[in-house]
């Protein structure tokens, strides 16, 4: 699998990455509906899709960890879809834990290029009180949709600072870049 120029030259805090298909069609609008359009029963159909076309992360995983959203955004939508993703991906045998704060609000992400969204989520993000349990496990982050990458690697960086062994993560989407 290729890998991007900006993945080539960093340190990397996510050991594998898979998105259950590209931001695109249907897929796309599936995801702004379940995330823009408050959709949640979308959560279900979604988690099946990741479930199935990305097995080979959860082989293995002790847990799953969603992305957070800031309060101030978690209040404004109702709700936070990574969690409601990851409730449906989680089982008896690959609890969630909600591991991880957003403690500084950012603005979106949508319409920036790679550098500023590295830049915009940069200490965004630390541990809750549960995220020590989780010294030595391999861990799979969840998130809607993946674009440059720079929020997943922000929590992972996280996560390891914490001692986690492995950190994978999936999305129901990954953007696809064109060709510069």
């Amino acid at each position: 699998m290729a890998r991007c120029a900006r993945c080539r030259r960093g340190h990397r805090f996510v050991d594998r990455a898979l998105a259950a298909g590209a931001y695109d069609g249907a897929l796309r609008a599936i995801v702004h509906a379940l995330k823009y359009d408050g959709r949640r029963s979308l959560a279900k159909p979604l988690a099946g899709l990741m479930r199935s076309r990305c097995a080979e992360l959860f082989r293995n995983a002790d847990c799953l960890v969603p992305v957070p959203l800031h309060p101030s955004r978690r209040r404004a939508r109702g709700f936070n879809q990574a969690l409601d993703l990851a409730r449906r991906l989680g089982s008896d045998s690959l609890p969630v834990h909600q591991a991880l704060r957003r403690v500084r609000a950012t603005p979106t992400q949508t319409g920036l290029p790679a550098a500023q969204r590295h830049r915009n989520v940069k200490d965004a993000f630390t541990s809750s009180r549960l995220a020590p349990a989780l010294r030595g496990c391999v861990v799979v982050l969840v998130d809607d949709v993946s674009t440059t990458g720079a929020t997943l690697e922000a929590c992972a960086k996280v996560l390891r600072e914490l001692g986690v062994r492995e950190v994978r993560a999936v999305t129901a989407a990954r953007a696809v870049m064109p060709p510069r």
